[in-house]
C-alpha cells in the first residue's frame, strides 16, 4: 500500500507542476489549444514507443468508446487550461476535482452503477462550495472570481466524467497505453488546424517549458497508472485531492495568488463533499 500511496503523491506533484507550466505560458500568451497540441505530441511519442515495443494493435478493440474517450478527454483538458488562465490555480484546480461525481451520474446510465440516496446529500455540499467560492464578490471588490470561467471549469468536470466513462467502457477490451493513447490521437489533428489558423510561435526558454510540461504529464499519467495497478482506487483516490495543497502553495509561490476567507472555505466545502462519498463508496464496498 505504501508503495501505491508513493505513486499516488509522485503523480499529484506532476500534474500541479503541469499546471504552474501551463498557466504562466498561458499568461505569456501562448494559446491554451497550443499547450494542448503540444502536451499531445509528446505524449503520443511516449505511446507510439510502448505500443510498438510491446506489438499491441494499434486502433485497439472498442474504437466507439476509444474515439469517445478522445473527444471528451480533449475538450474537458481545453477548458481546464483556458479555466486557468482566469481563475486562480487552486480554484481551478479544487473545480476540476468535481469530475469524479460526474463521472458517477454518467455512470449510471453507462455502467450500471449502483447510487445510494445519501450520497446525493455528498453531491449537493461539493456544489455548495463553489457558491461559497462565489460569495468571494460580496467580500472584496478586486475578486478575480468570476462566474463564466467558472461554469467552464464545470463543464471540463462533467467532460472528464464523460471520458472517465469511456475509459471503463474499454478497460476490459483495450491495453491502458491503448486508452492514453487515444488522447493525443485525437487531439492533434483538431488542435493542429486551430493552431494552423492562429499560431503563436514560442520563444526561448517557453520551449523548455513545453518540452518539460509533455514530460511531467507522462510522468505524472504512469505513476497514476502503476498506483491504481498497486492498489485498490478505494485506497489511492483519497490522496489525490492533496494536489490542492499543492494548487494553493504555487499558486502564491508563483503567481502571488493569495485567496480569501471565503474562497478557501469554498475549497474545503468542495473536498470534504468529494472525500465524503469516497470513502463513503469504500465502506459499501469493502
Amino acid at each position: 500500500m505504501n508503495k501505491a500511496i508513493g505513486f499516488i503523491l509522485i503523480s499529484v506533484v506532476c500534474f500541479a507542476i503541469v499546471n504552474v507550466f501551463v498557466k504562466h505560458l498561458i499568461l505569456q500568451g501562448l494559446p491554451a489549444h497550443e499547450l494542448v497540441l503540444f502536451r499531445s505530441l509528446v505524449s503520443i511519442t511516449f505511446c507510439l514507443y510502448i505500443i510498438k515495443k510491446r506489438k499491441i494493435p494499434f486502433f485497439g478493440v472498442n474504437k466507439k468508446w476509444l474515439v469517445a474517450r478522445g473527444l471528451f478527454g480533449t475538450t474537458a483538458l481545453l477548458m481546464f487550461f483556458l479555466t486557468l488562465k482566469d481563475l486562480p490555480l487552486a480554484v481551478a484546480t479544487t473545480i476540476q476535482y468535481l469530475s469524479p461525481i460526474f463521472t458517477i451520474i454518467f455512470a449510471i446510465y453507462l455502467n450500471s452503477q449502483k447510487i445510494r440516496p445519501i450520497q446525493y446529500l455528498f453531491f449537493f455540499i461539493s456544489f455548495l462550495g463553489i457558491f461559497i467560492i462565489k460569495i468571494d464578490d460580496f467580500f472584496y471588490s478586486e475578486s478575480t472570481i468570476s462566474w463564466p470561467p467558472l461554469l467552464l471549469g464545470l463543464v471540463s468536470a462533467v467532460l472528464s466524467g464523460m471520458a472517465y466513462n469511456s475509459i471503463i467502457k474499454c478497460k476490459s477490451t483495450d491495453a491502458p497505453i491503448t486508452i492514453v493513447m487515444y488522447f493525443p490521437l485525437m487531439a492533434i489533428p483538431i488542435m493542429s488546424i486551430w493552431s494552423f489558423l492562429n499560431f503563436v510561435i514560442p520563444e526561448g526558454i517557453q520551449w523548455v517549458y513545453i518540452l518539460l510540461l509533455g514530460c511531467f504529464t507522462q510522468l505524472a499519467q504512469v505513476s497514476m497508472t502503476k498506483a491504481l495497478t498497486s492498489e485498490k482506487a478505494s485506497v489511492v483516490t483519497p490522496y489525490k485531492y492533496t494536489g490542492s495543497v499543492f494548487a494553493v502553495s504555487f499558486g502564491m509561490i508563483f503567481f502571488d495568488e493569495f485567496l480569501s476567507w471565503t474562497v478557501f472555505l469554498g475549497i474545503i466545502v468542495v473536498l470534504t463533499g468529494i472525500l465524503v462519498n469516497t470513502f463513503f463508496e469504500r465502506r459499501i464496498r469493502s
